[in-house]
């Protein structure tokens, strides 16, 4: 019996009785790269569509971050705001990098994650594994998210400047062409630093609060996860997933808003990235840092939650349901 084979019926997020059931016995159960590849594709479903759909809250915190001064009615008077003064389509600047980005992110992300836990414990064991689990998660949502920031920075750039400067193109090619001819390929990573500052803790905090908190929760309902039914499973994935984006977005903020201020200009000639992020770290102190926390809140609770039921029901249409599980609960 192979490694995979060993951990079959064991999923992530949580599947009904039933589902595991189906996906213990078929036929040809997916391993090796098709496997990571379907675990791939369904984290770049989830992803880009969840962040694609949160494209007008997202635009109201990046303005909000950018400009409090002038956006400083909170999330919904600042809807307000841009709709008054630039039209309703202005609430889905950015829509193609951010789909685009994250459909590449979330693969790389979802399917690292999979294929990182499988790798640790092939390596230290399951018991030892299953003892130290949290650094399991902690280490294999790391390295996911360090891989799939690569991909993502550009993108990322181009929407943050796209948003921030209205008229600096009129879509992702355009912006993409313009950051590329300007700047050159600098141009794309000038963030690089911050989005890792950003995205690792976050991405760590996503995964590991939501792995911790199925279990926990599980524990007081006194159920195992091969014993909930097809309500009860999508529940449980709907409350932690809401759990683990509070966590993740409230740790990553701060490295949020400097993000949007490095990717908004260019540096200047000689500015460094580090200088440039401690400059702007002084000049916005801690509240300055947690800017737009509130708005960010929603979006990233909403879409952590959306994310993880999407991201389940995905991998169970694609007969991937069997990834290495190393929870107790």
């Amino acid at each position: 019996m192979s490694y995979i084979q060993n951990f079959m019926g064991a999923s992530y997020p949580i599947h009904s009785a039933a589902e595991i059931k189906d996906a213990v016995t078929p036929a040809k159960p997916p391993t090796g790269v098709d496997l990571y590849a379907r675990f791939a594709l369904a984290g770049a479903i989830c992803c880009s569509v969840t962040h694609g759909a949160m494209t007008p809250i997202d635009v109201v915190k990046t303005r909000i971050q950018l400009e409090p001064a002038v956006y400083n009615k909170g999330m919904f008077g600042s809807f307000s705001q841009i709709v008054r003064a630039e039209g309703a389509g202005a609430l889905l600047t950015g829509f193609g990098p951010t789909c685009l980005g994250y459909f590449l992110q979330g693969g790389l992300k979802f399917g690292g994650y999979e294929l990182f836990k499988k790798v640790i414990v092939e390596n230290i064991g399951m018991k030892t594994a299953q003892e130290n689990r949290m650094s399991v998660y902690l280490a294999a949502s790391a390295l996911a998210e360090f891989v799939a920031d690569i991909a993502l920075c550009p993108l990322e750039a181009t929407r943050i400047r796209l948003v921030s400067q209205p008229t600096f193109a009129s879509g992702l090619a355009g912006g993409f062409a313009r950051i590329a001819r300007e700047e050159g390929v600098m141009g794309f990573y000038a963030g690089f630093g911050p989005i890792l500052f950003k995205q690792v803790p976050y991405n760590m905090a996503k995964f590991a609060t939501m792995e911790i908190v199925l279990e926990q929760a599980l524990k007081l309902y006194g159920k195992s996860k091969s014993e909930l039914t097809s309500t009860e499973a999508p529940v449980f994935n709907l409350g932690s997933g809401l759990i683990a984006g509070f966590a993740a977005a409230t740790i990553s903020q701060p490295a949020d808003t400097l993000l949007s201020k490095v990717n908004k200009t260019k540096a200047a000639p000689g500015e460094t990235t580090g200088g440039r992020l401690f400059k702007l770290s002084k000049e916005l102190g801690v509240r300055g840092l947690f800017t737009g926390l509130k708005t960010r809140l929603v979006m990233v609770g909403t879409l952590t939650a959306l994310q993880f039921s999407i991201y389940g029901e995905i991998k169970k249409a694609l007969g991937a349901t069997n990834s290495v599980e190393i929870s107790k609960a």
